[in-house]
């Protein structure tokens, strides 16, 4: 699994500077906020359906073993096979053996952001099974090695010729074009074939019911369905915080879900399942297996603070409103999970010392938790991993502030207390700062002194304060 969070600034000062996608960016939030804005109309009361969303959310967090139970129960009842799997390696590896012990060569898959975060395909592909997306954004995202730019539109952000010249080359199409109908169709005669001699689709969940052992699943393309329908075995992958209790529950957060990822009112497909085929069904598989992961998230709960991560519903309502993502994209966020999703996910899930960058790239404006329907308060989130931060360094250094920036404030503190201290040293300091500019700001002359500079640019220093030009205008008058 090929995790880069650590390189956040180099691929966010890449991305800053890629022009096609810095004006894709300047209009995606605006475009999906205001679909979204308008399908959160239909409401009778839009707050109102906010507040029961997030009450919805809140009970899964406070009875969230007992609704994992009950789900597991009933699931089982209705003949679906249940895997409890505590690491993502167990998962894997119980994916991967059940298709060595069926014979399966490839399997389809439908989109799924558990199994990014499991990183499935690549142990799939490693151990000769071939994996294939069978989401039209997820299968342009695959074919050209790239991590998702945004959860709901993974491949958004790629060039129509780009995708032209990626289905000549991987899909059989004829001739270039970028009519999209034609692109769409290319896309569909390849991925419809691989669902003719099926064995094994694997997919996520969307929402398992407590109440009924069903599990749901949204989408707009039909492939999840196919996925569902076609092969004798599916998989299907859940983490452990998509529980939620009643199937009116369910449908309400469907509706807040739908109308936050796509600002529809409904998917164009919403798919139940309640275990295997019967008997008597003609479509659907003959085994399904449920597989719940754990991944960290039991160590996640125990903490009062950071359990409400799992409030999360991965509708993608934030990376819109976040002036961040609206800047850089998916790409530097480096894993499975962008935007403030993934800021607050992501550390939890792979540790602090891995995503500094992340939780520390936030303005704090508040803007995620505004949209949020599940309730989740981003910002708190982000001060509580830097106080967990501060509190680590502590512990190995001793001393809560580093020794650095506690004498280079000392110095600041002596420097402003007289107005000809702070002179001179304005003066002395200038031609250092300024010594290692480059484009109009300065970057590496300060950055040694605190980490706080290595991701911040400050401008040049003027040659000549504010106070000195004034002195000279009022002399020459």
């Amino acid at each position: 699994m090929d995790i880069k969070t650590e390189q956040f600034v180099d691929v966010a000062r890449k991305e800053l500077k890629n022009d096609r996608n810095k004006q894709f960016l300047g209009v995606l939030p605006y475009g999906i906020t205001i679909s979204r804005q308008r399908s959160m109309q239909t409401f009778a009361d839009p707050e109102a359906a906010n507040d029961y969303g997030r009450a919805i959310r809140a009970e899964v967090i406070a009875r969230l073993s007992e609704l994992l139970e009950e789900f597991e129960k009933n699931a089982a009842a209705n003949g679906a096979k249940i895997i409890w799997a505590e690491t993502a390696a167990e998962a894997n590896a119980f994916v991967l053996n059940l298709a060595r012990e069926r014979g399966v060569r490839y399997v389809t898959k439908g989109k799924s952001m558990v199994t990014e975060e499991m990183g499935l395909n690549d142990v799939l592909q490693e151990n000769g099974i071939e994996p294939f997306e069978t989401d039209l954004g997820e299968f342009i995202a695959q074919q050209l090695h790239r991590p998702p730019f945004h959860i709901v539109g993974p491949a958004l952000n790629i060039p129509v010729e780009e995708i032209s010249d990626l289905f000549i080359a991987k899909a059989d199409m004829k001739e270039p074009t970028t009519d999209p109908v034609k692109l769409g169709y290319a896309a569909r005669l390849y991925l419809r074939d691989k669902f003719h001699h099926l064995a094994m689709g694997i997919t996520g969940v969307n929402m398992a019911v407590a109440e009924t052992g069903s599990i749901i699943n949204v989408e707009n393309e039909g492939n999840i369905r196919l996925n569902k329908s076609s092969p004798r075995i599916q998989v299907s992958i859940m983490s452990l915080e998509k529980v939620v209790p009643t199937m009116a529950d369910a449908m309400h957060m469907i509706r807040l879900l739908c109308r936050n990822c796509t600002g529809q009112k409904l998917s164009a497909y919403v798919s139940i399942d309640s275990g295997p085929k019967k008997s008597d069904e003609m479509d659907g598989p003959e085994e399904l297996y449920i597989i719940i992961l754990d991944n960290g998230r039991s160590k996640i709960y125990q903490d009062q603070q950071t359990r409400e991560a799992l409030r999360c519903i991965r509708c993608g309502a934030c990376l819109a409103a976040c002036p961040v993502y609206c800047k850089i994209g998916g790409y530097p966020y480096g894993w499975a999970y962008s935007g403030p999703m993934g800021q607050v996910l992501s550390p939890l899930l792979i540790g602090l010392d891995r995503t500094h960058d992340l939780f520390h790239a936030c303005t704090l404006c508040g803007a995620c938790k505004q949209f949020c329907p599940a309730g989740i308060d981003h910002p708190k989130m982000f001060l509580y991993y830097r106080m967990l931060e501060a509190q680590a360094d502590t512990e190995q250094k001793g001393d809560f502030i580093p020794d650095k920036p506690a004498k280079l404030f000392d110095l600041w503190s002596w420097g402003a207390a007289r107005a000809w201290r702070w002179k001179i040293a304005v003066k002395t300091m200038r031609p250092m700062m300024n010594y290692h500019a480059k484009d109009g700001v300065i970057r590496k002359t300060v950055a040694p002194l605190y980490g706080w500079f290595r991701t911040r640019d400050l401008p040049v220093m003027a040659k000549k304060t504010f106070h000195d030009r004034w002195t000279k205008i009022k002399k020459s008058r």
